[in-house]
């Protein structure tokens, strides 16, 4: 399994949670973005820039994964194309996305997208905190057990 992390928009938080299991298991880690993004220092990651555009550091995330790698995304457009390739995808607030699961998450996505477009005022996100780290991490965790 490779691990890929959607550096766009990737918590602090997170980076030292991450950074310790990759340490701790060794795994093969792309960190993708299309600025530079540290999460930390290991042999086992490697940083990607990819060109500025909307989407370039998804498409190549997709066009490097395969079968049973993990992607860490918020972007749930990503984490459809991500699970359609039979991958998994994992969001910073720690859901798990699936086939079972994902068209409902793009479906909403859509929706709130269109009613954002239609000029309704609507709020964003809650906050990334420390309550959402702790459900990535054992989300994370749990993912890493079985695999």
């Amino acid at each position: 399994m490779i691990l890929y992390i959607d550096g766009d928009a990737f918590p602090n938080l997170l980076k030292p949670i991450v950074l310790r299991s990759i340490e701790r298991l060794g795994i093969p880690t792309k960190v993708i973005a299309n600025k530079k993004i540290n999460i930390g220092n290991s042999k086992h990651i490697e940083y990607i820039v990819v060109a500025q555009g909307a989407d370039e550091a998804d498409h190549h995330i997709v066009e490097l994964c395969k079968e049973n790698d993990l992607v860490i995304t918020a972007d749930i457009p990503l984490a459809d194309r991500i699970i359609s390739k039979n991958a998994h995808a994992i969001d910073h607030r720690g859901e798990l996305y699936s086939i079972e699961n994902i068209k409902q998450y793009l479906a909403m996505r859509n929706l709130m997208e269109s009613i954002r477009e239609s000029g309704e005022i609507t709020g964003g996100p809650k906050p990334f905190g420390q309550k959402d780290a702790h459900a990535f991490a054992n989300q994370f965790n749990a993912f890493l057990a079985k695999y």
